[in-house]
């Protein structure tokens, strides 16, 4: 079966990358900042900007459908580690509302900066549909 693109029609269209790609039962999704529909960093900092990104990677995992119990591996990338572990549990809250109790794989990576100069942060993953 050959390579799937997923690209929700509901997150920014994509130019020279794809918002994920289902190979087999395999989901790769890319990164995502915390841009919404107008194609805008979401304002109101870290917490903001995780639900926003988070909610964009979920997205498209649903559009591939898998749920986020599928999920194997997360990586987040961050422009100020010490903000997001500032703010980490209300970022935990945010995940068990959207994704619920259980964790996959992850890891954490402070950057100098990302793709958008007003993002904090961007998330990626892997999930393995069930």
């Amino acid at each position: 079966m050959p390579n799937m693109t997923i690209n929700p029609s509901i997150l920014p269209k994509p130019s020279g990358y794809a918002h994920g790609i289902l190979a087999g039962s395999t989901v790769y999704l890319g990164g995502q900042t915390a841009l919404d529909a107008d194609m805008q960093i979401v304002p109101g900092g870290i917490v903001a900007q995780f639900k926003q990104a988070f909610g964009n990677v979920l997205t498209t995992l649903a559009e591939a459908g898998g749920r986020p119990e599928d999920l194997v591996s997360v990586t987040i990338y961050l422009t100020d580690v010490d903000d997001y572990m500032a703010n980490g549990r209300e970022i935990g809250r945010l995940w068990r509302e959207m994704a619920g109790s259980e964790y996959p794989a992850m890891a954490g990576i402070g950057v100098s900066r990302l793709w958008q100069k007003e993002a904090l942060i961007e998330i990626q993953g892997v999930a393995v549909i069930q």
